[in-house]
């Protein structure tokens, strides 16, 4: 269902029914670990894309996930707004 290296990959699914017998399949709640390790950081520059710096560290702009798990941001753009600040790049696998 989820592409290999998919931030649900590893999540596991729940089935029920609705109301006509049907079974619903869903992923489970995906948590983030307590303290995921940052490796090294990253000082933005103006106008600079998560999906770019995931690339430019992991050769693929799609696991741009594991660098918002690790500085806890919900929203993505949020996390590369201000240039200037440093956000943490942790490891390509944990």
């Amino acid at each position: 269902m989820f592409f290999k290296g998919s931030r649900y990959e590893g999540v596991g699914s729940h089935e029920i029914e609705d109301g006509q017998g049907r079974p619903v399949r869903y992923k489970k709640v995906r948590f983030i670990a307590e303290e995921p390790e940052a490796r090294m950081g990253h000082v933005l520059i103006q106008g600079e894309r998560l999906d770019h710096i995931a690339y430019n560290y992991y050769q693929d702009p799609e696991r741009f996930w594991r660098i918002c798990d690790v500085n806890r941001a919900m929203w993505p753009d949020e996390l590369v707004a201000k240039p200037g600040e440093v956000i943490s790049i942790p490891p390509s696998e944990e």
